[in-house]
């Protein structure tokens, strides 16, 4: 840790981390572009930052990171591109297993993962059934996701079960569709980063984060590390969650 980093690190109230973190992890292609790279290099060096700021989370003691892996937009790309990002799922979750094991990292998938290829599938169930007894982190990999498709797919599920007289039209409220949606039995995160400059949610928790703290970084994602993480927090420390309260209430 640098000295800069462990400045920081002393300045962290430990007793009023966030529970639950999420990140857009944007700029990997802008990344390698400025350096005269391909795309897929910037995914490559993306990888060391999911590691830090993992590793990062966990030692502070935050229990939820989610991390917006690949949306159901990204299947668009150049299938060049989308072929390379589904190899190097399959080949860090087994590489970063050990690391999970050791830190207490239990993961989780949220998506439309159905339309994962079969060999990113089955190692994603495989790394998930494999934690599910650490209790340190959850890390949460939103994967073939978007909120539109998410919020679409619940109120199928909700319709079709007030079809089959499983609930009635009355027991429709915020608590019942939170449990139709992926992110069931998860917390909503209470600080969300967006690293890459750009100044928007995209498709993101859009239910999830109706009083979350937003955080925006121009720094690229494989630059954002220990040091960058922890400022977010401390951003995130210095602010008055009033959950619509004014406050004198609080």
């Amino acid at each position: 840790m640098t000295q800069s980093s462990k400045k920081l690190y002393t300045d962290i109230n430990l007793a009023q981390l966030p529970q639950h973190v999420a990140v857009i992890m944007d700029g990997n292609g802008r990344w390698a572009k400025k350096r005269g790279m391909q795309r897929v290099m910037g995914h490559l060096y993306g990888v060391e930052a999911v590691r830090e700021i993992t590793t990062t989370a966990s030692e502070l003691g935050i229990k939820y990171l989610t991390l917006y892996t690949f949306s159901t937009e990204n299947w668009n790309r150049p299938k060049s591109e989308v072929d390379n990002l589904m190899n190097l799922l399959v080949d860090n979750l087994e590489k970063e297993k050990p690391t999970f094991q050791k830190n207490g990292i239990q993961l989780k998938a949220i998506g439309n993962l159905s339309l994962l290829p079969a060999n990113a599938y089955h190692k994603l169930m495989q790394c998930e059934n494999d934690t599910k007894t650490n209790n340190r982190l959850t890390l949460i990999l939103a994967l073939s996701y978007s909120s539109h498709e998410e919020i679409t797919y619940a109120i199928k599920q909700i319709t079709q079960d007030v079809t089959n007289n499983k609930i009635t039209a009355n027991d429709i409220n915020k608590s019942l569709i939170e449990r139709y949606l992926y992110t069931q039995q998860i917390p909503h995160p209470d600080l969300m980063i967006r690293t890459g400059g750009e100044v928007r949610i995209s498709n993101f928790l859009l239910w999830q984060i109706a009083y979350t703290e937003l955080y925006f970084t121009n720094t690229l994602w494989p630059d954002f590390n220990k040091e960058q993480f922890y400022k977010a927090i401390l951003e995130y420390q210095q602010r008055e969650r009033r959950f619509g309260l004014t406050s004198e209430q609080l």
